[in-house]
């Protein structure tokens, strides 16, 4: 039984997220149906990160078992096909070694969210951008960024709903620049809690007002209260855009 891991992008604005639920469509059941319109058996796909409902992908990885063996390139060819008009495309396909799952053999995994500051809305990458219409201090949010780099109790930046076992999580990494009219924020980490990723950018935005000091991050985190996490920020700045193995 061969197992096949396949890298894919998506648009998350039409989904209810990544796993499949009875109410919306999601990008794992959009793939199972195209994996059985390809080779008629059931499968359960398994992602590297459960995306919410209108968070995008660049590099979401994702696995799942076959009894029939086919051509790395037919599968990438064929569910590509088979997933039109959906908003899903698979970049790459391969089989896996046995051992390999996308969510447990991951090393790391790097979201960017994208805010844009100006007057005007956006036309081209609406639903791909926080829009906001006024500008941030990205310098202030990245020094603020700093204070939640490393190992921590991220109970405050964590989602009630969060099934996690623990709040403790080591964050790699966590960037701010500036690209011309937008605020880009980087986010590295073996693993992340629930909404931790747009709880962070969500406080780092008051930094970046000037309602909060680079100081009040760190003590929003010190507090492990999540009612002294700033507003949560919207799932269309977000994007999935690599897993390490």
């Amino acid at each position: 039984m061969p197992r096949y891991r396949i890298l894919l992008e998506y648009d998350g604005a039409p989904f209810a997220g990544w796993q499949r639920q009875e109410n919306g469509p999601s990008v794992q059941a959009a793939l199972e149906q195209a994996i059985f319109r390809l080779s008629s058996e059931t499968v359960t796909v398994t992602g590297a990160g459960r995306t919410d409902a209108g968070v995008h992908a660049l590099g979401q990885m994702a696995h799942f078992d076959l009894e029939k063996t086919f051509a790395a390139d037919s599968v990438r060819d064929a569910l590509n096909y088979h997933l039109r008009p959906a908003p899903i495309a698979v970049i790459e396909a391969a089989i896996a070694a046995p051992e390999f799952h996308a969510r447990f053999s991951a090393t790391a995994r790097t979201y960017f969210y994208r805010i844009l500051c100006r007057r005007s809305p956006p036309a081209l990458d609406r639903g791909r951008v926080w829009h906001l219409m006024r500008n941030l201090d990205a310098r202030a949010m990245h020094e603020a960024a700093q204070f939640l780099v490393g190992q921590h109790d991220f109970t405050t930046f964590r989602s009630s709903e969060c099934q996690a076992k623990s709040p403790v999580k080591t964050l790699d990494r966590l960037d701010v620049r500036r690209a011309g009219n937008e605020i880009h924020v980087e986010a590295r980490a073996r693993s992340f809690l629930h909404n931790q990723v747009r709880s962070m950018v969500g406080s780092l935005k008051l930094v970046g007002e000037g309602k909060w000091q680079p100081a009040d991050v760190t003590a929003a985190l010190e507090a492990k209260d999540r009612a002294r996490c700033g507003p949560v920020a919207p799932p269309e700045g977000l994007y999935l855009v690599r897993v390490d193995y």
